[in-house]
């Protein structure tokens, strides 16, 4: 699942609905049972997903909103974007030292009737396909001089070029798939996130 480090928005766009559609097979293919596994304490796979859905809208909402109002907001950046590789480095070390999903990112914890798993399913699926097509739709008028100049809050990471954002988000995608994967009996010794 791991991106070729896209960098132009074209690029990026490709990658984010290649990742969109691994997620959407990964949690789809899971059975009823496994979608709702709990074990412990941690995330079942469908809390994974709604904190995936979450987050990407939230990035959405980012994309959405006026350039003008942004730069305002959170300033511009002085210094140019860093890759994938750097971004996913960061994040790591951050999860490393104790940082986790805070507020509204926390998904609440639900644990539906057998018989409504099927249909809790397709919903946060459908929500998945909602939130991927808008955050791509906002990505389409943005320049690759947006992407490096205006920055977005990241409540573990800070402000993020729009570029770097974006690379955020890919890898926060297969890091909740790995995350649901070494959970599941049948992936046992299931590798992380690249």
């Amino acid at each position: 699942m791991q991106p070729e480090s896209p960098y132009t928005r074209v690029e990026i766009l490709h990658a984010l609905a290649d990742v969109e559609q691994e997620v959407a097979s990964f949690f789809g293919s899971l059975s009823e049972d496994e979608f709702v596994l709990r074990v412990g304490d941690v995330w079942t796979p469908a809390e994974h997903l709604r904190h995936l859905n979450t987050s990407v809208s939230a990035v959405a909402r980012g994309f959405s909103a006026s350039r003008w109002l942004l730069r305002l907001r959170f300033g511009r950046a002085r210094a140019p974007s860093r890759g994938y590789e750097q971004v996913r480095e960061t994040y790591r070390t951050g999860l490393a030292g104790g940082a986790g999903a805070t507020g509204e990112f926390v998904p609440a914890r639900e644990d539906p009737p057998a018989a409504q798993v099927a249909q809790h399913r397709a919903d946060v699926l459908a929500r998945w396909k909602r939130v991927n097509a808008r955050l791509r739709g906002a990505l389409e008028s943005w320049s690759e001089r947006d992407l490096d100049r205006i920055r977005l809050p990241h409540p573990i990471l800070g402000k993020l070029t729009a570029r770097e954002m974006l690379f955020f988000t890919l890898y926060h995608d297969q890091h909740h798939v790995a995350a649901a994967m070494r959970r599941l009996p049948r992936f046992d010794g299931a590798p992380s996130a690249p």
